[in-house]
């Protein structure tokens, strides 16, 4: 059964919903530069909440058993919370949202297709070595491992889970149809930024927009000059970061709250990113990168001919 709100209540036409490390922040805000577009700045992360694995941070043991948030259709607190993102973009021609892990979801695509029986799904792929690489460096800029990246791979189940996209968006495509499905890719992307958006364009059925390099490029990274010494550091940082989300759905309040912010902003403000200052990415093992392309390869079976395209011509490493 559909859920059904107020006729006033604005949701979105369109979900960026993946994959993470793939440059969907910088086509969220691309599109967010569309006058008939809307887009909340935030991710928001809802239909897959209760996620433990894509959001153990949104899960915690309290005094009265485990607290955690349902995204459930059907729950009309939770949706009205979710609608509440779009209130500012009630007039807009074109209202979309951005959540990178819908894509690696087991549950989202059914319950988006409930509550948003119309909604048009986005997808941006990446060479799966380079992005689960990336999604570790993410891991260490943000505090949130000390582990080396050879560690990473199996205390961090969702870096792998991140880079198997075919079964993922076979069921996207089985739930809403390829007609309301786009898939492109972050390589695309960067080879002809004007044509890729153009065509996001054309399929949320917006006016095309100029695409200026200098405001088409976002969440750019630095990296650790020395990356033992941030490694150390987050011992101390991923204990701070792991409330950063505590609050995500605006349930608490009060001093310890307040406290809690405080600490994260400043810590990460000042003192966490010390060692991050260089632009370029440290190097991947070889022995690594050969393990990848193979495991990689094998859980994106038959990925080459969803897409209709050869991505061993795209991705080196990559086969078929």
């Amino acid at each position: 059964m559909n859920l059904r709100v107020e006729h006033h209540v604005r949701l979105p036409d369109f979900i960026i919903g993946g994959a993470p490390k793939c440059g969907t922040t910088s086509l969220h805000f691309i599109l967010a530069q569309n006058p008939s577009v809307g887009i909340p700045d935030d991710e928001i992360h809802f239909f897959d909440a209760d996620d433990p694995i894509g959001h153990p941070d949104f899960l915690f043991c309290g005094p009265d058993g485990l607290d955690w948030n349902d995204p459930r259709p059907g729950n009309p607190e939770s949706l009205s919370w979710y609608a509440s993102h779009f209130d500012a973009f009630a007039n807009h021609p074109c209202v979309g949202e951005d959540s990178t892990i819908y894509l690696q979801s087991e549950v989202a695509a059914a319950r988006i297709a409930e509550t948003l029986p119309r909604v048009k799904l986005i997808f941006m792929l990446r060479d799966p070595v380079k992005r689960a690489y990336s999604q570790y460096w993410h891991l260490v800029t943000r505090g949130r491992t000390s582990c080396s990246f050879e560690q990473a791979l199996t205390a961090f189940p969702s870096i792998i889970l991140g880079s198997t996209y075919a079964p993922h968006l076979r069921r996207y495509l089985d739930v809403f149809g390829p007609e309301r499905v786009r898939i492109g890719l972050f390589e695309d992307f960067l080879a002809d930024q004007q044509g890729f958006v153009d065509g996001m364009s054309d399929f949320l059925g917006v006016p095309r927009m100029p695409v200026a390099r200098t405001s088409s490029w976002f969440n750019r990274t630095y990296y650790p000059t020395h990356p033992r010494l941030q490694r150390a550091v987050n011992r101390i940082s991923s204990r701070i970061v792991r409330n950063q989300y505590r609050n995500h759905f605006g349930k608490r309040s009060g001093a310890q709250e307040t406290a809690r912010s405080k600490l994260h902003y400043y810590w990460f403000r000042y003192a966490h990113p010390v060692f991050l200052k260089s632009p370029e990415q440290p190097k991947m093992d070889p022995g690594v990168r050969r393990y990848l392309d193979q495991h990689l390869s094998a859980r994106n079976a038959g990925l080459s001919t969803l897409l209709g395209r050869d991505l061993s011509t795209v991705w080196p490493g990559f086969t078929t």
